[in-house]
């Protein structure tokens, strides 16, 4: 699904958006690339800013007309900052536009088209969607990189994609600390209950801060490592106790 969904960006005048686009589309997997009239490409500066994604970029396919980059399309979602007038199904919301997007590029492509970075998209490239979506941003201040925008719309997507039954994305799971022995966790107990007598840290036989710590620490489930870690802590302490 994802290699049917396309960045198509209209009029580019700066090549660096160019490259931080190709970054943006890498990260959420997505590598159809086209470019409508670009100012400057293939340029050092796209390049530079592509961060890793060169591969995006060496595949870029670059057309005259917006219609040339769309006419294979079942869906074309236009981003625009500012409502038209035209009668054009709106998403107020980026997440509700990728669900749809997603089980359309099911069966075929379908484009997010982003225009130029000063002005955007024209009422006559409006036209040419099927549909319109804007990202809720400040009303004071609500101005985005046309990158930005790109990072957002396939955040949104990928998304509904990775949440979908069929979907094939795995989620990174940190690694799991193996848990210390009992034994393990027996000379721990035992070397911390020396340290706090030869300390003087325990001055009355019936307390029961001893049993207190030794829950504290059971309750905490320090891995293996980690309670490596605080016996060698132990033993430095216990270096600097005077000898018996």
């Amino acid at each position: 699904m994802l290699s049917n969904i396309r960045i198509v960006l209209v009029h580019t005048f700066h090549p660096g958006n160019i490259g931080a686009t190709a970054r943006a589309m890498k990260t959420m997997g997505l590598t159809q690339l086209v470019l409508v009239n670009p100012r400057a490409f293939p340029d050092e500066e796209a390049t530079r800013l592509a961060a890793g994604a060169t591969d995006v970029l060496d595949n870029a396919r670059c057309v005259s007309t917006l219609e040339d980059a769309l006419q294979d399309c079942v869906q074309v979602v236009g981003a625009s900052a500012r409502l038209r007038s035209m009668p054009l199904p709106h998403f107020d919301e980026p997440d509700d536009m990728a669900h749809q997007v997603i089980a359309n590029a099911h069966q075929a492509p379908v484009a997010l088209v982003f225009g130029r970075e000063r002005s955007g998209l024209t009422n006559d490239e409006i036209r040419c969607c099927t549909h319109q979506v804007s990202i809720p941003a400040n009303p004071d201040y609500g101005i985005l990189n046309l990158s930005q925008a790109v990072q957002i719309l396939a955040y949104e997507v990928h998304r509904a994609w990775r949440r979908r039954d069929d979907s094939d994305f795995v989620y990174q799971r940190p690694l799991e600390a193996a848990p210390p022995s009992r034994e393990q966790f027996g000379y721990f107990q035992e070397h911390l209950g020396r340290l706090m007598h030869e300390s003087g840290f325990l001055t009355q036989p019936h307390a029961r801060t001893e049993e207190q710590l030794q829950a504290l620490f059971s309750r905490a489930q320090p891995s293996r490592k980690e309670l490596s870690l605080l016996r060698g802590l132990l033993s430095a302490f216990e270096a600097h106790l005077p000898k018996q």
